[in-house]
């Protein structure tokens, strides 16, 4: 089975550690067929924190994340001549909000050296990241409130084209789950993610199968089975997988389990992306 990971970071993320060099190095060896470097670019941090209202700073974890998207889309651009012929390494980003500050998504989908940009929603407008809301204080119905907005807000973003697929679809249940247990029933969604997939289909996007939650609690892919055969069913062509490896051992982890589950759902084939077009490789 030819293998691919379109979600990957590195030292130029915020929340990594991982050195560029050795991940480019492990996707080499580990004879990936694609490998994708998409370091974090969250919109709604994009300057430095001078330029934020002091009672929003709370919200942003960090800030300036035009300079980390210039350090690594420099760094990968490097690698790229330095493995040609060697390993098929991708151009990628991570980018965050979107819908927070669409002028910063603007710049980022304006650069050339950019092959791939996932849109992702880690966090909802005027909410903190999905990673540090305290669970355990809320009420069930709270909760639920809080993931229709999210499934308001990609479904609002699906509507645009500043990404080429939508990350880790469902992130949204994956702290939750993982350390307090709270198992929510997103079904009651289902009628606004079926629209979100048919606005991707039709605008020639696609959805990535993020394979973090295998090896990390929580027992399942973003998204599971059910709605990688939703996309199907509302005429998605367009997936890519991603391990969203932050170290160099998870690079290319579990992506064959993703590719089964794809397979399952009704695709032959996965994506990914060379100066925003994509490029398929059959599943075996």
């Amino acid at each position: 089975m030819k293998l691919m990971d379109c979600h990957t970071h590195t030292q130029f993320s915020v929340d990594s550690e991982a050195d560029i060099d050795l991940c480019v190095s492990r996707a080499a060896e580990l004879g990936l067929a694609a490998y994708a470097i998409t370091d974090h670019c969250e919109c709604n941090c994009w300057y430095e924190k001078a330029h934020y209202p002091e009672d929003t700073w709370y919200l942003r974890e960090s800030f300036d994340y035009a300079a980390d998207f210039e350090n690594s889309v420099s760094a990968v651009t490097a690698l790229k001549e330095k493995y040609e012929g060697k390993l098929n390494l991708i151009c990628g980003v991570e980018l965050g909000q979107i819908l927070h500050d669409t002028e910063a998504a603007k710049i980022v989908n304006a650069d050339s050296r950019v092959d791939f940009i996932i849109g992702s929603v880690h966090q909802v407008m005027g909410e903190l990241d999905f990673y540090f809301i305290e669970y355990e204080k809320m009420t069930m119905d709270e909760i639920y409130a809080l993931l229709e907005r999210y499934f308001k807000e990609v479904h609002e973003m699906s509507k645009n084209g500043f990404f080429d697929v939508v990350g880790h679809i469902t992130y949204c249940l994956r702290y939750m789950k993982q350390r307090h247990g709270i198992e929510a029933d997103i079904s009651r969604y289902d009628d606004i993610i079926a629209e979100t997939f048919r606005n991707l289909a039709h605008n020639g996007k696609g959805i990535e199968i993020n394979t973090s939650g295998l090896r990390q609690g929580f027992g399942d892919c973003f998204p599971s089975l059910k709605y990688v055969k939703m996309f199907r069913d509302m005429g998605g062509e367009i997936i890519s997988f991603g391990s969203d490896s932050h170290t160099v051992e998870d690079i290319g982890a579990n992506i064959a389990d993703g590719m089964r589950i794809a397979r399952a759902a009704g695709f032959t084939r996965g994506a990914y992306f060379k100066k925003r077009s994509p490029y398929f490789i059959d599943i075996e």
